[in-house]
């Protein structure tokens, strides 16, 4: 009985995501030119709506759990329709660009982060945010650390406030420079931030571009585990000093098991799957369209999450300081690809 009332308190968020993902498809439908997709379009309605009137609790539940669980669910079909040949070519080609535009963020991040006056706790979440996967990379680092709620709160709105321009911006200038579909998911993937807002800016491009930049999305998802090791054993070093300079013993907060990001595993169970012809080609199709429209149902209970005025609470620093690190990771991120003949 427990599980079901559980259950049930899902079903109105997640009931009014899909009545915005589907209104979004719709919308997209009647635009003359593909120049934003209906993930964008869904996020900004549930951030409008969200502006006028907040989901009252009853939504609560069910679009927390639409906007983490769903989007993760939707990454998972997605790999029925993808070939393990490409994403092991799409990764082994990102992982270039994913070093530099790393080294980019964590380390001139460190020197603007000390420039704007900014604690090392909020600098570096947002540089995790910017660097790795947006909202998922700030809260898997925040309590190894020990971050403060409003370090969380800034880092986070600071992210997302830059994801939200280059969603809108990305197939723009993907356009103007005459990207290809393979160049432009390279670019979009290395260089956008948070998982949701990559999807966003792929295929508000192309299928193709999306089906690319997802990939290599995931690939630099995994750069979460490494990072999140790093500042464990960075925290953990700053408490010894401390606990020797009070005398007493502190016990770092650090559990493996809760930042892998298991859902990619059945991503690529599932492109494997697909890779040796076990999934039929039309069970395929049908897969990858839900995937797409339970990824536009997430972006809308994340926009409807997404409250304008906290954002203006988040101040100016950390604006400057996410705004920075988001420029030189675009720059940089394309500027390898130039080298590596990609563009």
């Amino acid at each position: 009985m427990e599980a079901l009332i559980k259950a049930g308190n899902l079903v109105p968020g997640f009931v009014l995501a899909l009545l915005i993902a589907a209104l979004a498809k719709f919308l997209e439908s009647l635009l003359p030119i593909h120049l934003i997709g209906a993930s964008v379009i869904a996020l900004f309605i549930g951030m409008i709506i969200n502006y006028f009137k907040k989901p009252g609790k009853v939504f609560t539940t069910g679009l927390k759990f639409t906007s983490k669980k769903i989007l993760k669910f939707a990454i998972i079909l997605l790999g029925a329709s993808l070939n393990m040949s490409i994403i092991l070519k799409v990764g082994r080609m990102s992982l270039c660009v994913m070093v530099f535009t790393l080294l980019t963020c964590f380390g001139l991040g460190h020197f603007i982060g000390k420039a704007l006056k900014i604690n090392w706790k909020l600098s570096n979440l947002i540089s995790a945010g910017t660097g790795i996967c947006g909202g998922s990379a700030i809260a898997a680092i925040a309590p190894v650390i020990d971050a403060d709620d409003s370090d969380i709160a800034y880092a986070m709105s600071a992210t997302f406030l830059f994801d939200m321009a280059m969603i809108v911006l990305f197939p723009i200038m993907g356009r103007a420079m005459g990207l290809t579909d393979m160049a432009y998911g390279l670019w979009s993937g290395t260089a956008v931030n948070d998982t949701s807002s990559v999807v966003a800016a792929g295929y508000a491009f192309s299928e193709k571009a999306g089906d690319f930049a997802t990939m290599v999305k995931l690939t630099r998802t995994l750069s979460i585990i490494p990072t999140v090791i790093t500042f464990a054993l960075i925290s953990a070093h700053l408490k010894k000093k401390e606990a020797a300079a009070s005398g007493a013993t502190v016990k770092a907060k650090f559990n493996l098991t809760k930042i892998i990001p298991w859902f990619i595993l059945g991503f690529l169970v599932l492109a494997a799957l697909n890779s040796f012809g076990v999934i039929p080609e039309a069970v395929s199709a049908t897969l990858k369209n839900v995937s797409k429209f339970l990824m536009i149902a997430a972006l809308a209970a994340i926009g409807l999450n997404t409250s304008f005025r906290d954002m203006k609470k988040s101040g100016i620093a950390p604006m400057v300081h996410g705004f920075i690190i988001s420029a030189l990771v675009v720059i940089v991120a394309i500027t390898v690809e130039y080298f590596m003949g990609i563009v």
